[in-house]
């Protein structure tokens, strides 16, 4: 397993602490960060339409 830079270790916590809904996927080959893929979830109240 090689280190992960402290780069991209910033990346990832800026990211988890940016990310209210979602998923964050990092993905890894041969012992090394290769991609980090955030998709974000924007969540709305159901609000009752009154006529």
């Amino acid at each position: 397993m090689g280190r992960i830079d402290v780069d991209k270790i910033d990346y990832i916590i800026s990211s988890i602490e940016n990310l209210e809904y979602g998923t964050l996927v990092i993905t890894v080959h041969n012992g090394q960060v290769t991609q980090i893929d955030a998709t974000e979830k924007k969540r709305f109240d159901h609000a009752k339409v009154t006529k």
